[in-house]
C-alpha cells in the first residue's frame, strides 16, 4: 500500500475516534445523558449497557485517536489497535443499529432526532472498511508494516 493510502487511512482512523470519543464523552453531560438513559430503557437493554456503552465509546475512541498521535511508539502496535477498535465499535454500531430500531425508542432521544439508523450504519460501514485496509495493509508487509 502506497504511504499516501496508509496515511489517509490513520488521518481516517484519528478522525473517526475524536467523533466517537466525543459522542461517549457527551454522553456524561445534561441533557446527553438523559437521552441516552432513555435509549437504553426503551429497547429493553440490561442497565449494564448503560456504563458499557460510554466507557466503550470513549475507550474506542482514545484507541484510535492514540493509533494516529503514537504511530511511531505504538510501530506495528499500531495496527492492532485499530484492527482492535474497530472490532469494538462494530460491536457497539449493531447495538446502537437495534437501539434505532425500537419502537419504544423516540426520535427525540436519538443523535440529531433521527430515527433511521443512519449514523450508527454509516459508523458501521466506516470501521468495516477501515478493518479491511488495516487487515490488508498488514498482509502486504507479511505482518509487519511501516512506522
Amino acid at each position: 500500500m502506497a504511504p499516501t493510502n496508509e496515511r489517509t487511512l490513520h488521518v481516517i482512523a484519528f478522525a473517526l475516534g475524536l467523533i466517537i470519543f466525543a459522542f461517549g464523552f457527551l454522553k456524561l453531560f445534561d441533557p446527553f445523558c438523559t437521552w441516552f438513559h432513555a435509549q437504553i430503557a426503551g429497547s429493553g437493554l440490561p442497565r449494564a449497557a448503560f456504563p458499557l456503552g460510554i466507557t466503550g465509546e470513549i475507550a474506542i475512541g482514545l484507541s484510535l485517536t492514540a493509533s494516529f498521535i503514537a504511530r511511531a511508539r505504538l510501530a506495528d502496535l499500531r495496527f492492532l489497535v485499530i484492527a482492535a477498535a474497530c472490532v469494538g465499535l462494530i460491536v457497539m454500531m449493531l447495538g446502537a443499529t437495534y437501539v434505532h430500531l425500537q419502537p419504544n425508542v423516540p426520535a427525540r432521544v436519538l443523535p440529531l432526532g433521527i430515527k433511521p439508523p443512519f449514523i450508527p450504519l454509516s459508523f458501521l460501514a466506516l470501521a468495516c472498511w477501515l478493518l479491511v485496509r488495516v487487515l490488508q495493509l498488514r498482509s502486504l508487509h507479511g505482518g509487519a508494516a511501516r512506522p
